[in-house]
């Protein structure tokens, strides 16, 4: 993404095993998505996934399951080069995750010994903190009309690295479930898309893996970061299609 260039992730819901991590590779995404919200991975499997997508060259991203500061932290120590946070809505929020997933002077994250991101490799605590500091991601997800209204002040918080639209969430908040297209849900994706210009930060989107028309426009309003569906939704279309060649 620092290139200029689209960055893709799968997200993983169903792989409970760090064969996610081949799959995903072979396929050709550049991330895992580790979706902690909407299912029930332990912290060991999230660990073991981790580690192996650092191995492989598929960079993991863990969304937690709500604004928890031990949960984002956790998430780090597991191993994550991300942590995807729901639910952001005001300045103070995304102040908060900031401080859970930073090392000081940026926040107020723990630091153990021997960090996964730097391989187990001992290493002194200052620089340790700052090369994981600047290696790291802190992604705030807009998806509410309250978090729509105060996305400027969120996208200005110091340690947010990308906004990431829900859509599908964020167009039910503006009373226009499944209406992707609908020119008020379109203004909302420009109002991220130019806050986060305005900050210097990455524009993502996601939920957008049926719609690819839109998400080419998402692209083309300057986001560098889209997730292109689920593993079970993967699984399930191309299961279904197979299953049809033998009516």
């Amino acid at each position: 993404m620092q290139s200029g260039k689209l960055a893709v992730g799968m997200i993983a819901r169903l792989i409970r095993g760090v064969e996610i991590v081949a799959i995903a590779r072979t396929a050709g995404f550049d991330c895992l998505f580790i979706d902690l919200e909407h299912n029930g991975f332990s912290l060991e499997t999230v660990t073991q996934i981790c580690l192996a997508a650092n191995m492989a060259g598929v960079t993991p991203l863990v969304r937690v399951a709500a604004l928890d500061e031990q949960q984002i932290a956790q998430a780090f120590d597991c191993g994550a080069m991300g942590v995807i946070v729901p639910q952001i809505e005001t300045a103070g929020d995304a102040r908060r995750a900031v401080d859970a997933a930073k090392f000081p002077p940026l926040g107020a994250r723990s630091i153990m010994p021997c960090l996964p991101h730097l391989l187990f490799r001992p290493a002194p605590a200052v620089p340790a903190m700052r090369a994981v500091n600047d290696a790291t991601l802190v992604i705030a997800m807009i998806e509410s009309r309250k978090a729509l209204d105060a996305v400027e002040e969120i996208a200005a918080v110091e340690g947010v690295d990308m906004l990431l639209v829900g859509a599908n969430d964020l167009s039910n908040a503006l009373d226009l479930p499944g209406q992707l297209d609908h020119l008020d849900v379109r203004a909302a994706f420009q109002r991220v898309a130019e806050a986060c210009h305005a900050n210097g930060i990455f524009f993502g989107v996601g939920g957008m893996g049926q719609t690819p028309e839109l998400a080419k426009e998402m692209i083309a309003l300057g986001a560098r970061y889209a997730t292109a569906g689920a593993d079970i939704t993967f699984m399930i279309n191309a299961a279904t299609a197979n299953a049809k060649k033998f009516e």
